[in-house]
């Protein structure tokens, strides 16, 4: 089974970041730098998508914009927001706009990685 996890984040570092830490062979990782592309990939993907991890923060569309967007596409794929400035009332936002989970950069990849997993096991039961 090949599952997808897209990453959207505007900055590269970032990304680039994600390449090297979270390699698997047991998924694909597909990458976006905007909002407005990672809602066409997610129209567009033809692999099973599993979890989107998306930048609060971006310009254009942020990933508050953008989270009701990928809810009505896929509400079975869960959202995980990421920014690096957290506070009380971001989180907030994103929970109530149906974020399933909200991390703070840096990101503690071996935690994220444990959460892949856990999301992994349940699909393949």
């Amino acid at each position: 089974m090949s599952v997808l996890i897209l990453v959207v984040d505007d900055e590269a570092l970032f990304r680039q970041q994600f390449r090297r830490d979270l390699r698997a062979e047991r998924f694909t990782l597909d990458f976006s730098a905007s909002a407005s592309d990672a809602l066409q990939r997610i129209e567009d993907v033809e692999k099973r998508l599993m979890l989107v991890l998306s930048d609060i923060n971006m310009p254009g569309m942020t990933g508050l914009e953008m989270l009701p967007k990928i809810k009505a596409m896929r509400p079975d794929v869960p959202v995980i927001m990421n920014t690096a400035y957290a506070d009380s009332q971001t989180e907030a936002n994103a929970l109530s706009g149906g974020a399933a989970g909200v991390i703070t950069k840096p990101v503690d990849f071996s935690l994220l990685r444990t959460e892949i997993d856990s999301r992994l096991a349940a699909l393949t039961g």
